[in-house]
């Protein structure tokens, strides 16, 4: 159970850790080592206010971080995975919040800058076992970045412990526990909290996102097809059957684990489609939360493809018009739609593109209409670890903590 006087995490701004102050007051389970720049302070429970002291290497963005400022400590569950390493490089240079645990199933002990020398400017990073308990005596928040079905014990755990979550994976996403067993093989084993779960598309549930406990991030394909189609399925210019979506992701979309399908080799130099006619389990997600859109059951086609790069999604939907529509009335529609969203950007010519966006949480979204064949083409690119995984849980975290959505995250992308 989290210590009733203090949870203990470290904090870093920028790019480095502070040298850190001996560890006082009462003793809850460790977090984190003592002693050297990894040192930890005890914080009172809550938000703790971090007043950290002047060192010689900080840039002067670091410095207007010094003070007091409030800190969201954050548990990061899956470390060693790309989602998780993107959360954990994203989190450094969050103004409101830190890495408080990384935790691994299969690499408790060892450090993550072995595994990923490009954090290496962070510190050692020690990756610890993953413990509810520890987890909970350390953080406010916890990103699980899970394989699925490996949420579905943990969730409860933290949630009864007083953790806030938000689950990387697919284990509280389908609102259907039917169609979860079908897509996931076996019966969803917490459907109580799947209940209580808030799908986390900022962009279609904000206000329910802020007061969530528990929030299931949206997969990587869910979110560009959603992005693309939400604002044509609302405003009823396009049917809700018939939907065609073809989408392409790079490989980090797979996951770390290496496969016969990823090996370099197999994916080098070549475009392949893969879990067609309805197979793939982002299917009822993304019909799930179209339906939500138009008001009534959708049904579609959603074919993957595997692209030959490290990161980068995109899809391109048609849809069928339900009346004769413009390229500009549609145009109108998605800029009305997006006006304010800080991270979904209507391109106003051009299509959208994956490089674009690369390290960002930015989608591009486009939209043309073919008027010979009766459909609407709508397009989006985002980054499938930044928008499609670790950007978006951040900004879900963002919105459940009071925070600036955008804060500590790029809104522009590394290009070319």
């Amino acid at each position: 159970m989290r210590h009733p006087e203090a949870s203990v995490h470290r904090v870093w701004a920028g790019a480095r850790f502070f040298p850190g102050a001996s560890l006082t007051g009462p003793a809850p389970r460790r977090c984190w080592r003592r002693g050297g720049r990894l040192a930890g302070r005890v914080y009172p429970k809550g938000w703790p206010s971090v007043d950290v002291r002047p060192a010689h290497h900080l840039t002067e963005g670091m410095r207007r971080l010094m003070g007091k400022v409030k800190v969201v400590p954050v548990a990061v569950v899956g470390a060693t995975g790309y989602a998780g390493m993107e959360a954990v490089r994203l989190l450094a240079a969050h103004p409101h919040a830190a890495c408080a645990y990384l935790a691994s199933h299969s690499q408790a002990g060892r450090t993550l800058t072995e595994i990923y020398p490009h954090l290496l400017p962070l510190g050692d990073l020690p990756l610890e076992p993953v413990d509810p308990e520890a987890i909970a005596a350390c953080a406010e928040v916890a990103f699980l970045a899970l394989p699925a079905r490996e949420s579905l014990d943990l969730v409860p755990r933290l949630l009864q412990r007083g953790v806030r979550v938000v689950d990387f994976g697919a284990d509280f996403r389908l609102r259907d526990a039917t169609a979860y067993a079908r897509y996931y093989g076996g019966a969803h084993t917490a459907p109580d909290y799947l209940r209580q779960a808030v799908y986390g598309l900022t962009e279609a549930h904000r206000e329910e996102v802020r007061a969530a406990r528990l929030v299931a991030n949206p997969g990587c394909y869910p979110t560009a097809a959603v992005l693309a189609l939400w604002p044509a399925l609302r405003a009823g210019l396009v049917s809700p059957q018939g939907i065609v979506v073809d989408a392409k992701s790079g490989v980090t979309g797979a996951g770390r684990q290496p496969t016969q399908e990823t090996h370099f080799p197999e994916v080098d130099g070549g475009v392949g489609a893969y879990a067609v006619a309805g197979a793939h389990r982002h299917t009822p997600e993304i019909e799930q939360e179209l339906a939500l859109a138009s008001g009534g059951p959708v049904r579609l086609t959603f074919t993957p493809h595997l692209l030959p790069a490290s990161r980068g999604l995109l899809a391109t939907c048609y849809a069928p018009l339900v009346r004769p529509v413009t390229r500009q009335e549609a145009l109108a529609v998605y800029n009305a739609a997006y006006a304010s969203e800080p991270f979904v950007q209507v391109l106003p010519t051009g299509l959208p593109q994956t490089k674009a966006v690369a390290g960002s949480n930015s989608a591009h979204v486009a939209v043309a209409v073919d008027a010979r064949a009766a459909c609407l083409v709508a397009l989006c690119a985002i980054d499938n670890l930044g928008k499609g995984a670790a950007g978006a849980a951040i900004q879900n975290m963002n919105v459940m903590c009071g925070l600036e959505e955008t804060a500590g995250l790029p809104r522009v992308g590394l290009y070319p």
